[in-house]
């Protein structure tokens, strides 16, 4: 932890679609993002100095929560441990409150880890969030990176309005989380082969026509009460018995594809925890029971 308190010169927040991050300019250039805002931008409840979890994995450093879990400190190289062990101090002009900062462009590095961990196959079903999270953080700076970049060679910078990187992250944000939930990833499958006991061939598409009664049953019956009837008065089946569109098209990009991706995500990690079809049931009944009110209109796309 650096000891020297520098002052904030220009203060701001840098938004990233509903993530907001406290950011600062201190006087010695320095670009520094509040680590109570990183570590809530990873979705943790805490954030600050004094939560920073001691590993003595890294010879007793102190590591923010939102890196601190021991799957994934191998992935975190000696430049970002530095960084995330020496915050740095820093204070408003005639302010007292002091807050703790990490460099700005130590952020994709942090994200960069979470997906590291992903590709290893070292995340756990409760860390999944932060593993979407920082993939789609790391996506968006990408974006504004390059726009910025052009708008630099061009001399745009100097005309162009101060909130249209963050309109266009915004805009890239809502069609990234919408493409997330837009298909049903591969693991929902193979869970549900593993709990009824079938053979799981990765290479094959075909399925079981059950599953489609399952995936009614787990997945849209329990997102919002009405909404699976909802969906089949929109999409109806064909004279064959087949529907013309998948009933997640139907879902709109800014309530709809979001609840959906929670949801899945959330029942993966219930079927990992579980070993049969019948336990793992009983458990997403407990978590997410069926409930028969009104539709939730807002999930929904127009006609």
């Amino acid at each position: 932890m650096s000891e020297k308190i520098l002052i904030a010169t220009h203060t701001g927040e840098v938004k990233i679609g509903d993530t907001v991050i406290a950011c600062a300019v201190l006087e010695d250039g320095t670009r520094v993002l509040s680590e109570r805002a990183v570590t809530k931008a990873f979705g943790a409840k805490r954030g600050g100095a004094h939560w920073r979890r001691k590993k003595s994995d890294l010879d007793g450093a102190n590591l923010p929560v939102y890196a601190s879990a021991k799957n994934i400190i191998p992935f975190i190289n000696n430049s970002l441990e530095s960084a995330l062990t020496n915050l740095i101090l820093y204070k408003v002009k005639n302010g007292k409150t002091i807050a703790h900062g990490l460099q700005a462009k130590y952020l994709p590095d942090v994200c960069d880890v979470w997906l590291k961990a992903r590709d290893a196959g070292k995340v756990f079903p409760s860390q999944v969030h932060l593993v979407i999270q920082a993939d789609m953080l790391m996506r968006g700076l990408a974006t504004v990176g390059i726009i910025a970049l052009v708008d630099e060679a061009t001399g745009y910078q100097e005309t162009r309005d101060r909130k249209a990187l963050h309109d266009i992250l915004d805009r890239f944000l809502r069609k990234e989380l919408a493409a997330w939930a837009k298909t049903f990833p591969d693991e929902f499958y193979k869970e549900i082969f593993k709990l009824k006991g079938w053979p799981w061939n990765p290479k094959s598409v075909k399925r079981p026509s059950i599953i489609g009664k399952y995936t009614n049953d787990i997945v849209y019956e329990r997102i919002a009460p009405g909404l699976l009837q909802e969906l089949q008065t929109k999409n109806p089946k064909d004279e064959k018995g087949r529907r013309k569109h998948k009933n997640f098209q139907w879902l709109t990009d800014d309530i709809g594809h979001p609840a959906l991706s929670r949801h899945i995500h959330a029942v993966i990690a219930l079927m990992r925890g579980s070993t049969k079809w019948d336990g793992f049931h009983r458990i997403l009944q407990r978590s997410f029971p069926k409930q028969n009110e009104s539709i939730w209109l807002s999930l929904l796309e127009d006609e």
